[in-house]
């Protein structure tokens, strides 16, 4: 399930854990309202923020670390079998959609799938490979990737709120950057990752709900199965509620071959 700990993305997910609890660190050390509360003897509000900080960074090794979603062999391949390399057209209803086997891996891709460069593997209901996480979002993670999104928002909206809270004015521009510039630094760090970690999350949400990958978004009119549509076509879009459902309740893999011919299947 895991990959190897201190692959090409050990040096990545160290920065990331890093600059969280230093984050973390700051806001402890600082004349904020964590601080103050610890002071006090009032444990909630700290114990709350530092629990909610951990569950992001579990969050975002369990996402960076597990299987997106690897194609591993050709039984993954759940309806079609195509030759090798070749564009080979599909025997079941007529349409000018074909099929591949990947030239990359040598395995048949079922549909919605692509081969990632970077980890070398053809990953199902591919999305993107994300540098962030280094590791692809696809079929298997994506919905742990929008919950780790969500929590990572949360904690960042409370650091800037707790931040805020522990700058100190002084009389001089001096005495006050002496005295704030490490949470001015961690301040500026939590801006900047909740700008980033909002545009992620709604722009990933829009998706869901039209049920279309990053991939296919952006790459409409070079894959095989949509680039013979219109543009606003979408053959995997059943309505916001039945994408959102499918999405965060369904489980198990989906056959999207079944649900691209559907229509031409009724009609047989």
């Amino acid at each position: 399930m895991f990959h190897n700990v201190f692959s090409a993305g050990f040096l990545v997910r160290t920065v990331h854990t890093v600059l969280t609890w230093a984050v973390t660190l700051v806001l402890f050390l600082h004349d904020t309202d964590l601080r103050q509360n610890e002071a006090r003897g009032k444990l909630l509000q700290p114990l709350a923020f530092v629990s909610l900080v951990l569950c992001s960074v579990l969050l975002y090794f369990v996402v960076s670390l597990m299987d997106p979603g690897y194609v591993l062999s050709d039984c993954d391949m759940t309806v079609f079998a195509t030759g090798e390399e070749q564009e080979v057209m599909i025997p079941q209803p007529p349409s000018p959609v074909r099929v591949h086997r990947c030239g990359y891996c040598m395995l048949q891709q079922p549909m919605r799938a692509r081969h990632c460069q970077a980890c070398q593997h053809c990953v199902r209901r591919y999305d993107h490979h994300c540098p962030w996480i280094e590791n692809c979002v696809g079929e298997r993670n994506h919905r742990l990737f929008i919950l780790y999104l969500s929590v990572q928002l949360i904690v960042l909206l409370w650091a800037f709120q707790l931040a805020w809270s522990g700058f100190l004015f002084e009389a001089t521009w001096n005495d006050w950057l002496r005295i704030n510039l490490f949470l001015l630094l961690a301040f500026v760090l939590v801006i900047i990752f909740t700008a980033v970690v909002s545009l992620l999350l709604v722009s990933h949400l829009y998706l869901i709900s039209c049920n279309v990958t990053t991939w296919e978004f952006m790459s409409h009119h070079r894959i095989a199965y949509l680039k013979h549509r219109d543009a606003d076509a979408n053959p995997f879009d059943k309505g916001i509620a039945c994408n959102l459902w499918r999405f965060f309740c369904a489980c198990g893999t989906v056959a999207w071959e079944r649900i691209y011919f559907r229509e031409a299947y009724n009609t047989i």
